[in-house]
């Protein structure tokens, strides 16, 4: 009873964790000012990313924006991070290029909405905690995957062409072979400097908003000159009313597969950013469940103002940390001097070059790919190279859900085959201190102990049958099974065959050592049970030593074999 009130006492409470309490008031109290300044810095550091990754999934600049305000604001309010930063990625800018192109802007507002609904019903079941079981090669290569994507994604404006809606590869070869037909210069000089600019830059103080001031260059400069290049156009001077105009219930069966994978991508990347963040502080913990309400929340509203699906951005919440911020004041004051600068600045920003902000998500894309963390994993062993390598390579060639699934599943098989081969099948040796020195060599001799140690699965069945078939001459065959550490269906059935057929072969089998809970799968295949009739089950494996010498006694064996070796004895002396 102890045990059904703490459980019903304990659901309430890990509900109650999921929205904000009086604990998210405390750095607010202390830490306002430096929040303050820190979500200014952070602010201008993502304006030209908002823009640049609204241009990038097809959708515009102006989503892009509002998406890092509204939903910037709701997941700081509600998400379960103290320093987390959300807005519009390159990760879900690239998942978002084909949607686009095939289900129009309506299409992603309502997958948003989707992918929304999925994140809160994750965050419910308490989902978020099996974020952490995402390997690192997974992650790196996944990483390093989506900055070629948006590099690639990126040839077209920062050559001046038109953006490509065909595969990431040939679109940007398409784009190369275009440009090398008819060259366009200026373009491809304003993302080059602006490029340069940023890598160059981020060199010195982390806090000075070198993108910013490379975009605000490259405006003025082209601008100045009346160079030939494509602007942003006219952005909306206010946020819009909540438009409810795209929601068609009859597109919602075409778009499930995409919610999904919008979903599996927000719930990775901002759960991976949140720990990324904890790890740069010393004080601060997220909670995994509440950040996936966050970021649900947050992308279930935003669609209503015409902004695209969201996610915790690594990028900017590192900043957001390097700038001093202790609390949610930093993350949402971004959110509100970002709506400042929409109202203030869309006549100067509409006219900034789409080359300039393509300079910038290839900068951006660049920092992605962390040489030094890739090279560490190819040399620490070949199937974390290996595992990277496919990650990587499947988010370039096919998509970023099919790359993560891909990477784990490699991951989760190599890992197979190492727990697999820790199963090992070792003979033990008798002792026998009370016997005579014959009858103990001829107890070795038709008596064999095995200890079978490690996880019997269905990964070590087949190898473990094939250990334990080996065996041959004796009468006997104790298996110790103290130290099985993990038995399943696969291994019992295994298991209940290698008894059949060392029985069929005149050879007796005793276990000792059985848990309880390997019990279980061993009795519901009616193995257990003969053996316990018969006296071959035991707690020790001095027992079932004993109890198999006793077998040999009665069988009369002993004394054969004791008459056979004094006849070789004899017949041996001159």
């Amino acid at each position: 009873m102890a045990a059904v009130r703490v459980a019903s006492q304990a659901k309430p409470r890990r509900f109650r964790q999921l929205f904000p309490g009086r604990s998210d008031l405390a750095p607010l109290r202390r830490h306002w000012h430096t929040d303050l300044l820190a979500g200014v810095t952070v602010a201008v550091v993502a304006l030209p990313l908002a823009l640049g990754f609204g241009i990038a999934s097809g959708l515009g600049a102006f989503a892009g924006l509002i998406t890092s305000i509204i939903a910037g604001a709701l997941a700081a309010i509600l998400g379960g991070s103290n320093l987390q930063v959300t807005g519009p990625t390159g990760t879900m800018a690239v998942v978002l290029v084909p949607l686009a192109a095939t289900h129009s802007h309506a299409g992603v507002l309502l997958v948003g909405l989707m992918a929304g609904l999925m994140l809160v019903a994750l965050a419910v079941c308490g989902a978020g905690r099996y974020a952490r079981y995402v390997p690192v090669p997974v992650v790196e290569g996944f990483t390093a995957g989506v900055g070629v994507v948006i590099a690639l994604q990126q040839l077209p404006p920062a050559l001046g062409l038109p953006a490509q809606n065909e595969h990431i590869l040939t679109g940007a070869w398409d784009s190369v072979a275009e440009f090398i037909a008819e060259p366009h210069w200026q373009p491809l000089t304003v993302s080059a400097a602006v490029t340069a600019a940023i890598l160059l830059g981020s060199r010195l103080h982390s806090l000075i908003p070198v993108p910013l001031l490379a975009v605000i260059g490259a405006s003025v400069t082209t601008w100045y000159l009346a160079a030939d290049v494509s602007v942003i156009g006219a952005l909306p001077s206010s946020i819009p009313a909540p438009d409810t105009s795209f929601f068609d219930p009859a597109e919602i069966p075409d778009l499930v597969a995409a919610a999904v994978a919008v979903c599996a991508l927000c719930a990775l990347e901002s759960l991976l950013s949140a720990t990324v963040a904890d790890n740069m502080t010393v004080d601060q913990h997220h909670n995994p469940d509440r950040e996936l309400l966050g970021q649900g929340l947050a992308n279930l509203v935003t669609p209503f103002f015409g902004g695209m699906p969201s996610s915790g951005a690594l990028a900017r919440t590192a900043v957001n940390v390097r700038a001093g911020a202790a609390g949610r004041t930093a993350a949402l004051s971004h959110a509100i001097v970002l709506a400042l600068m929409m109202v203030l600045l869309a006549p100067v920003v509409a006219h900034v070059p789409l080359a300039a902000l393509a300079g910038v998500l290839i900068a951006t894309s660049i920092r992605m790919i962390e040489v030094g963390s890739m090279l560490a994993l190819a040399r620490s062993t070949r199937a974390d190279a290996a595992v990277m390598t496919l990650t990587l390579a499947a988010t370039v060639l096919f998509n970023l859900v099919w790359a993560v699934a891909m990477g784990i599943a490699l991951a989760g098989l190599l890992a197979l085959g190492r727990i697999s081969r820790s199963m090992t099948v070792e003979r033990e040796p008798i002792e026998e201190t009370d016997h005579h020195d014959e009858e103990t060599a001829l107890l070795h001799e038709h008596i064999v102990a095995y200890r079978l140690e490690g996880p019997l699965f269905f990964a070590a069945a087949h190898r473990f049958l094939l250990q334990l078939l080996d065996v041959a001459d004796v009468r006997v065959v104790v298996l110790r099974m103290s130290r099985v550490s993990t038995l399943d269906a696969s291994g019992a059935t295994v298991l209940a065959d290698a008894i059949k057929r060392l029985e069929h072969r005149g050879i007796a089998v005793y276990l000792s050592g059985l848990e309880p809970l390997h019990s279980k799968p061993l009795a519901a295949l009616g193995i257990l049970e003969p053996l316990w009739q018969r006296g071959r089950l035991f707690e020790h494996t001095s027992e079932a030593i004993a109890a198999a010498r006793d077998r040999l006694r009665a069988d009369g064996l002993l004394e054969q074999l004791e008459a056979e070796a004094a006849r070789e004895g004899e017949a041996e002396r001159p």
